[in-house]
């Protein structure tokens, strides 16, 4: 595939990058990456017409993302190169597959942004739903970047989601950060977090699920989707209710990489399966409450397959949509609906 034919519905904003992979012979491998690229390719992936607005670099590295992306079928904001370089991220794996970062990103190709050309490359697509940003996006150096973006997003009637995909080791004034963080999570009609997110932010609460609920009240967000790893995830709604779903069997993880970005891809997918596009502009905060319990069950069911297909492979590779569906049809999922405190 080489560019998707699908109404555009999604446009995302933020990193792309290549990872610096550590290896146990000490080289590095080189990977395609940046959670917010991995998530423009896992919604086209999931035939989510998607819009990546964050332009590319004329070097080796910047082809080989370009190249990715278009194959996996989003489209470009920006479909010429810049001459700045493409920004690297050094990956070390804990043996459990899970990764840690360190970010080369001064004056890089995705970073060649501002909130008046973020807004401009959406002008002309009127079939535009949903904005989505987070990760390296939400460094408070660039709160000139994509706030006031979002800010005009969610003031046109656009849904705006933000995965808060922390990366405090890299950020030099993390006061700044968590502050930033959260006014950007303030704009989202859906939020993603991890569990991992929470504690960064220093929310109070004995658990992650409490400390979710405490950032949800404060947000005033309607829908709030927490990942908990091999515990599986929540969907916690702005009426109180909130749902868990967990895969029932121990997986095979050969490490971890995009598999949040998998997840809120399926996720996303799956709520404009239920939620055809409509030209009239409706109130993100009604439509996501109109949602029904079995509805919310069905939407965590294939981010969960999204994201435990993604955690057998090597790097991101995002399923598709019939791969996440015969995932789920063929292997058993625990869900619950959750009690609250009040």
């Amino acid at each position: 595939m080489t560019e998707s034919i699908s109404p555009l519905r999604v446009a995302v904003a933020g990193e792309a990058l290549i990872d610096l992979v550590a290896l146990a012979d000490g080289h590095f491998q080189p990977c395609l990456g940046g959670a917010v690229y991995n998530l423009a390719r896992a919604l086209a992936c999931q035939g989510v017409g998607t819009l990546y607005l964050n332009p590319f670099s004329s070097d080796r590295f910047g082809r080989e993302l370009r190249t990715q992306l278009l194959q996996d079928g989003a489209r470009l904001a920006h479909p010429e190169p810049v001459p700045q370089v493409t920004s690297l991220a050094v990956v070390g794996l804990s043996p459990d597959g899970h990764p840690d970062y360190a970010f080369y990103r001064e004056g890089v190709a995705d970073r060649q942004v501002s909130a008046q050309g973020l807004t401009q490359a959406l002008q002309a697509h009127e079939s535009l739903e949903l904005v989505c940003t987070g990760g390296l996006a939400l460094d408070a150096r660039d709160a000139g970047v994509y706030l006031p973006w979002l800010q005009a997003q969610r003031a046109a009637g656009r849904c705006v989601v933000v995965d808060a995909n922390l990366r405090p080791s890299v950020m030099p004034d993390l006061v700044a950060y968590r502050r930033h963080v959260l006014a950007v999570l303030a704009q989202a009609h859906i939020v993603k977090v991890s569990d991992e997110d929470l504690l960064h932010l220093g929310l109070p609460g004995e658990t992650a699920l409490a400390r979710a609920q405490y950032l949800q009240r404060q947000l005033g967000s309607p829908w709030l989707l927490l990942t908990l790893g091999a515990e599986g995830a929540c969907l916690l709604s702005g009426q109180g209710a909130a749902w868990q779903a967990r895969e029932a069997d121990a997986l095979a993880v050969v490490d971890t990489v995009g598999a949040g970005d998998s997840f809120l891809a399926g996720l996303l997918a799956a709520l404009l399966q239920r939620l055809p596009a409509k030209p009239v502009r409706m109130d993100w905060v009604d439509r996501l409450r109109q949602l029904s319990p079995d509805d919310a069950q069905a939407l965590l069911a294939h981010a969960l397959a999204c994201a435990s297909l993604c955690v057998q492979r090597r790097g991101c590779v995002p399923p598709h949509w019939a791969e996440a569906q015969a995932w789920r049809a063929q292997h058993a999922l625990q869900s619950r609906a959750l009690t609250l405190p009040a």
